[in-house]
């Protein structure tokens, strides 16, 4: 069984749950990527900061694999995946943000480090530049 959370980025450059729901009404194996996602959006909002690149839009999907075909106590997250889904300006602002996204994911984002201890991440990077 797989769980997945999205967070979409908000007019005010803020993150909230893409389906609507909030906090209280996760699962507890979902608050668990939603608290990845919150802690990845943040370290990736800083970066992108610090090198004053801009982005319209940005989606990011955490997806982790249960070992149970459904939510039971004893299930464990065998995989997870990101998905990073950017929409920036021009290709100059593709590029740092491609270079932020791999930062955030590979070094920075100490959930993502917690994550790998648990099972494989990957991750799956779309960016456009609409400009």
């Amino acid at each position: 069984m797989t769980q997945k959370i999205t967070l979409q980025m908000t007019t005010d450059h803020h993150f909230s749950i893409a389906d609507g729901r909030n906090i209280e009404a996760l699962n507890p194996k979902e608050l668990l990527l939603y608290a990845s996602l919150d802690c990845l959006a943040r370290t990736l909002t800083g970066l992108l900061k610090e090198r004053t690149a801009t982005l319209k839009n940005l989606e990011l999907t955490l997806e982790g694999t249960l070992s149970t075909p459904t939510v039971v106590a004893e299930s464990i997250f065998t995989h997870f995946n990101v998905v990073y889904n950017a929409e920036c300006h021009t290709m100059k602002e593709q590029e740092v943000v491609s270079r932020a996204i791999n930062l955030a994911n590979d070094k920075y984002c100490g959930m993502l480090q917690m994550l790998r201890k648990i099972a494989p991440v990957t991750h799956v990077t779309s960016i456009v530049a609409t400009d």
